[in-house]
Formats: C-alpha cells, sequence, structure tokens
C-alpha cells in the first residue's frame, strides 16, 4: 500500500467493537488504527535493534542507510527514511539523529511514528455526516487534528487529509442514475431530476419515497458539503503521495488509447505512477514485453524520450512506447 484510507463512523453510532452505540467518540478509533501499525513496525524493528547498533557503528554506515535496510520490508525508498530523519531533527523528537547507539527505546519508537507518516500517509474519511452528532464529533477532530508548524503529525492524521463523506448517500444516488431517475456524476455539488426539469424527458419520474431521500440528500449532504466527499477521499489520496498520472497512448497525434479492446477513445487509460518514475521504467510497469521489446518512447509534439526521462505531469506524462513488435 502507498496510502491508507481509513472509514470512520462520524456519527459515533458505531462503536470500537463494531457494535450499534450512542455517543461514541470516533477518535478512539483513528487512534486505534494508528497505534495498532506502530506497534507492529515498532516492534519488528526494536526486536533487531541491538544487533543493528553494532553493525552500524562496526561498519560507520550513515544512519538513513542502516535505517533503510532495516525498513526496506515496507516497500520504502531511501528518500523517505531521510525525509522522516530530517523531521525527527526539525521537531526536536532525536537529538543525536546520525548516532543510533544513543538512540533510546523511546527515540526508536519516535522515529517509526514519523516514519510511518511519510511511508503510508493517511486520509481520514468521516462518514456519515448526515447522521445526529455527526456536527459536534467532526468539529472536534478538525480540532484534535489542526496543523501546527514543525509539530509531528498526531495520530499520524492531518487536517488536510480529512474527508467528509457519506457513503450512503453516494450509493443511493448511482442507483438512481442507474434506473434512470437522476442525472448526475460521483463528485457533482447536486443531481438532477425530472422534477428539476421537465425537458430531459429520458428520465423516468419519482415516487414520493425517493423524492423524500433525494431532498435529504440535498439538503444535508449536498448543498452543505459541496458532494458527497467520496470522490474526493481518492482524489486527495493520490495527492497525499503525489502520485503523477501517465496516459499510454497509441498515438501522440490524436491521442488514442492503448487498450486491450483497440478502442480509438483519446485518454482511455490512466496509470498513477510514483515521482521520479522514468520512462523506461513506467515501459516496464505497464507489461514486461514493453520492458523487454523496448525500442524508444515519444510524447506530444513527436518529441522523443529518453529512457531515464523522470515523468512530470502537463510535459511528458503522454507516452508512446515502441517496440519491436509493432
Amino acid at each position: 500500500a502507498d496510502v491508507l484510507i481509513h472509514v470512520v463512523d462520524a456519527s459515533g453510532t458505531t462503536d470500537d467493537n463494531g457494535r450499534e452505540a450512542k455517543g461514541y467518540d470516533p477518535v478512539g478509533d483513528i487512534q486505534w488504527l494508528r497505534s495498532e501499525i506502530e506497534a507492529w513496525v515498532f516492534g519488528n524493528v526494536e526486536r533487531r535493534w541491538p544487533g543493528v547498533v553494532r553493525r552500524h557503528t562496526a561498519t560507520k554506515a550513515p544512519a538513513v542507510d542502516t535505517l533503510h535496510a532495516q525498513l526496506a520490508g515496507y516497500g520504502t525508498t531511501r528518500d523517505v527514511v531521510q525525509r522522516a530523519l530530517d523531521t525527527v531533527v526539525r521537531t526536536q523528537l532525536i537529538e543525536a539523529r546520525d548516532n543510533l547507539s544513543q538512540w533510546s527505546t523511546d527515540d526508536l519508537r519516535r522515529f517509526v511514528g514519523v516514519f510511518l507518516d511519510q511511508r503510508f500517509p493517511t486520509i481520514v474519511a468521516l462518514n456519515k455526516i448526515d447522521m445526529p452528532d455527526a456536527d459536534k464529533n467532526i468539529a472536534a477532530i478538525l480540532k484534535r487534528y489542526r496543523k501546527q508548524p514543525n509539530v509531528v503529525l498526531r495520530d499520524g492524521v492531518s487536517e488536510d487529509n480529512i474527508v467528509l463523506t457519506s457513503a450512503l448517500s453516494e450509493c443511493f444516488l448511482r442507483r438512481m442514475v442507474k434506473q434512470r431517475f437522476i442525472s448526475y456524476t460521483t463528485g457533482d455539488d447536486d443531481f438532477v431530476s425530472l422534477d428539476d426539469d421537465p425537458a430531459l424527458t429520458e428520465l423516468r419520474e419519482l415516487d414520493d419515497k425517493a423524492r423524500r431521500r433525494l431532498d435529504n440528500i440535498r439538503d444535508l449532504v449536498l448543498f452543505r458539503y459541496g458532494s458527497t466527499g467520496v470522490q474526493d477521499v481518492i482524489v486527495r489520496a493520490v495527492e497525499a503521495v503525489g502520485f503523477v498520472p501517465v496516459f499510454p497512448v497509441k498515438s501522440v497525434v490524436n491521442f488514442g488509447a492503448s487498450s486491450s479492446d483497440s478502442s480509438s477513445a483519446a485518454f482511455q487509460d490512466c496509470v498513477l505512477v510514483r515521482p521520479g518514475t522514468t520512462v523506461r521504467e513506467f515501459a516496464r510497469k505497464m507489461h514486461n514485453q514493453l520492458d523487454v521489446n523496448y525500442v524508444g518512447a515519444e510524447t506530444v509534439g513527436g518529441l522523443q524520450l529518453a529512457e531515464d526521462d523522470a515523468i512530470v505531469a502537463g510535459k511528458n506524462n503522454i507516452i508512446k512506447i515502441a517496440t519491436t513488435a509493432q
């Protein structure tokens, strides 16, 4: 995983055991997930720590290299470990950054916490925002996780990564679209029914029950929060890790998509890659045969791309890959 999405019942009507409740503090769910992940990673590192420190001292290796070797199993890069080290210094959590032999158990635990913030950013989807008590809990959560300069994240949560959602409303709206009662696109701030526009004769007439439910969704969710928040969660997750969208095409003239059904639709495919991914690495990610038979790549305007060119959004992220098989 590159990013975690934690769906939390903002209404407080579900407790930590999944049972119906009233007045439960959803902060408990946020803290529980973080503590479980942190305890898992810390436990794995702490068990090997004495031997790690001995080797680190004997080889005089940089702290970042020693720590990266221990954390590589979590799919991390050296840059992520370096950012975590820089953060613990900037926030004055650990004084002896490079001398691991002077780290206490608490120092190691603090570093693991900061590392998790960097490696697994967490998006908190506060769900059931249209339920009673949700407003009170949302306000308390936003206050608790308000961002502060030069202070590490509390429970691994940033206010920027808290998204208000109503998954049930989104599901109902999609069902109404499928049954041709409304016109609506995920992420929109409103829908249109036959009541709103009688000219939309392709839509069916609503019954009173559906009309009341749609009115409630419009008043309590869409007008109040701007959307159901479901799409916002995905967008925020992609933004949190800084992924770059790449569009593989068959032609850089008409942008016909590279797809298994040979469709000519433009930009039919989109692949998310990590920042710094090169053109050749992208070809390998798409399919091993593209890598084996790789000849070259080009982008808009017929500009040829070197295989070690880093992919940059808005610059060279529309790519046609040429192979010997073509």
